[in-house]
């Protein structure tokens, strides 16, 4: 090990001991906001994981996290928590391959539209069985968890999430992403299979979702389908996804802290006109910001330098 690696691997340990302890000095309302920016920089990081290199935008984020939710709710009385993450993460890996074994061969507007659809059946299917069999529309969730146990699963889950993005920029599967991103046909000829290695991310990208979800349900204590499968999960993942920028390992948690914070203000002070705001702020990162804040600012930094020594010369 290098010094620089290691220096690097003393901050990243320092800066999680420092969140970690944050539950001792952070009040309840800051706690809160914490919680939820890890939530987000989870899902957006997972979702960039495997939308970032395939250039696949899918809509499908809160399907597999009010699985994850719903998953603790029903069994939250009859099993250990543990094995409800597991019991969980199990469905979410299920229903993960069953979608990508029908959806992946698809590609463009006709995945997202596929994603979205699928959120709606999830949830129209929840609501059906919940009315029709339990004759009940919501459920409560009763575990012994507070918000610092909730915030610390979450920064667990955050680490293993990143160190996966980081294994998987480096690896061949990372590799044959980004070949398949650029060209499936190229892919094809070079041997990749194309249909497995997608497959296997989705799955990687959904068990995450869903544990998030999970880890989340006993925030609520009372859940319903409007609640934890709402579309605006979605459409929010892939718009801090965006901003950050989907190919960057820290990009989706730098895009994920001002828009959740943005998105909390918004709602709490526009509660009618906030996705309309969402949904044009969506519009201009795509159009202005199309790989990311930190691409645009390595390129203004990229065109900067040269201007800087050219006058250095002059000197």
């Amino acid at each position: 090990m290098n010094a620089r690696t290691l220096s690097l691997t003393i901050g990243a340990i320092a800066i999680l001991a420092i969140l970690a302890a944050a539950p001792a000095y952070a009040g309840p309302y800051p706690l809160g906001l914490m919680i939820g920016i890890l939530s987000y920089g989870v899902l957006a990081t997972a979702w960039s994981m495997f939308s970032g290199p395939t250039r696949y935008v899918s809509l499908a984020t809160v399907a597999f996290f009010g699985i994850g939710a719903y998953t603790v709710a029903v069994l939250g009385d009859v099993m250990p928590y543990p094995l409800i993450l597991l019991v969980a993460a199990l469905i979410g890996a299920v229903l993960a391959i069953l979608v990508g074994m029908a959806t992946l061969r698809l590609a463009g507007v006709y995945f997202v539209v596929f994603t979205f659809g699928l959120t709606e059946l999830v949830r129209q299917l929840v609501t059906y069985y919940e009315v029709n069999v339990t004759k009940t529309l919501g459920r409560y969730v009763f575990l012994p968890l507070g918000p610092e146990h909730i915030y610390w699963q979450l920064l667990a889950l955050g680490t293993v999430t990143l160190a996966l993005a980081w294994w998987v920029r480096r690896a061949r599967i990372g590799l044959a992403l980004r070949v398949i991103g650029d060209d499936p046909v190229a892919a094809s000829h070079l041997g990749i299979d194309i249909t497995r290695t997608k497959l296997t991310l989705f799955a990687a990208s959904a068990v995450i979702m869903t544990l998030a979800g999970a880890i989340q349900a006993p925030r609520w204590t009372y859940i319903e389908p409007s609640i934890v499968f709402n579309p605006t999960v979605s459409f929010l993942t892939v718009i801090m996804a965006l901003l950050g920028g989907p190919n960057r390992l820290f990009g989706p948690l730098l895009g994920a802290i001002p828009l959740f914070l943005l998105f909390e203000w918004l709602s709490a002070n526009f509660p009618n006109h906030y996705s309309i705001i969402l949904g044009l702020l969506f519009v201009a990162i795509v159009f202005l910001l199309p790989n990311g804040v930190l691409a645009f600012a390595e390129g203004l930094i990229n065109r900067v330098r040269p201007v800087a020594g050219s006058r250095e010369a002059a000197r």
